[in-house]
């Protein structure tokens, strides 16, 4: 008797139906994260340096640098002074040939999607910024910077970013935001109304984490305000430092949001109900230094935010080692991640500086800062910047 292949044919066919509808509802474990952020230190004199630098894969800083990331195995990291070029070539360069491929035995990473757009760095204001009657030069950029992209940034992701709901702020107004730290008698009427807020830029990406079904939308909150240093007693830059942390508490706070403005034209802040991380060189400890402290500890306090406060011994040891102004600051020096000039009258010390900051509704698992201790062959590695890598690693709740 021949087999009835119709039969069969109709019977798999219903066999497989529900195969199908459980492979497509099947329960996916929402997965863990590990988010970091790094001050590279790669900033140059000339525009075009960096590339140049970078491409051929041999950069012995550029190498150092990635085999700090592989070994951290990050899946999302944002990148300050990493110069930008017109083509934003230079974070592809160094994602393509230095990340996804081995550094010193380290497993390479595949950050197969990024994001790195204009800064304001380097960009003429056309305007007398510091009033040395011109209107040209790194102190009449709206961010200070030789060249426009200097000292830019970057996001790399494993995940896909969500670049159509990507928000940048690069041109909102410094005299937009209610309540402004204004420096007193320094900028005219007239200057003071042209200033942008952002010394780099604000961004807001989006990053698709996990699944349809079980997968949720990370934001990543990056920015690099300008240090509060390099100026005079009308203190122009720590008001401004100020006022781009500050800029992140208005964002995340119901009803404080409506004088944000994106460059694409939308006004307000960040949806109660998303998830996020603040992330970024944000230049301001919260208790030690010369900064104006009183927005980076209400963003730490924050209804939303948590502080997963990633500590290192390398920290606490170097506080000891390193002497100095470090041995009258009050702050716990576990949580440091700069590594800045020890001595008295000369330099802040070391201090806490580049941070992670998640939303509550995200479950931390763990967090550090890459800062090894004395006898450990990595320190070298790590010392490449005077910024330490930091990282968190998380799932949702």
């Amino acid at each position: 008797m021949k087999p009835n292949y119709t039969l069969l044919a109709i019977l798999c066919m219903g066999l497989s139906v529900p195969f199908i509808y459980y492979l497509a509802n099947r329960d996916v474990e929402v997965p863990t994260v590990r988010i970091a952020t790094f001050n590279l230190a790669l900033n140059r004199k000339a525009p075009g340096e960096l590339l140049a630098e970078l491409r051929g894969g041999q950069s012995k800083s550029a190498k150092q640098l990635a085999e700090i990331i592989q070994r951290h195995q990050i899946d999302v990291i944002l990148l300050n002074e990493l110069d930008r070029d017109e083509a934003a070539a230079a974070a592809e360069v160094f994602a393509r040939e230095y990340l996804a491929v081995s550094q010193n035995g380290a497993e390479a990473i595949d950050f197969a999607f990024s994001y790195c757009g204009a800064v304001n760095t380097g960009e003429p204001s056309g305007k007398d910024l510091d009033g040395d009657g011109k209107v040209e030069g790194p102190q009449d950029a709206f961010g200070f910077g030789a060249f426009p992209g200097q000292y830019g940034m970057a996001v790399l992701s494993r995940y896909p970013i969500l670049t159509d709901r990507v928000r940048t702020f690069q041109k909102l107004k410094w005299s937009a935001m209610p309540d402004a730290l204004r420096p007193e008698g320094y900028y005219s009427d007239d200057v003071w109304q042209h200033l942008r807020l952002s010394s780099k830029s604000h961004w807001d990406v989006p990053i698709g984490i996990g699944s349809v079904k079980n997968g949720f939308v990370l934001h990543a909150l990056c920015s690099h305000p300008t240090p509060p240093s390099f100026d005079g007693p009308e203190d122009r830059n720590g008001c401004r430092n100020h006022d781009e942390i500050r800029f992140w508490v208005d964002y995340l706070t119901d009803g404080k949001a409506s004088w944000i403005v994106d460059d694409a034209g939308a006004s307000g802040g960040l949806a109660a109900e998303e998830r996020f991380v603040v992330m970024g060189d944000l230049n301001c400890d919260p208790i030690d230094g010369d900064s104006r402290r009183g927005a980076i500890q209400a963003l730490i306090g924050h209804a939303r935010v948590q502080d997963a406060e990633p500590r290192s011994l390398g920290g606490v040891e170097q506080k000891v080692k390193q002497f100095g102004v470090n041995m009258s600051q009050q702050g716990d020096p576990g949580l440091d991640t700069g590594d800045f000039g020890d001595k008295v009258g000369q330099g802040p010390g070391n201090l806490r500086v580049d941070y992670l900051l998640p939303s509550k509704s995200l479950n931390v698992l763990a967090a550090g800062v890459n800062w090894p201790k004395s006898h450990e062959p990595s320190l070298r590695l790590a010392e490449v910047s005077d910024h330490r890598l930091v990282w968190i690693e998380f799932t949702t709740k």
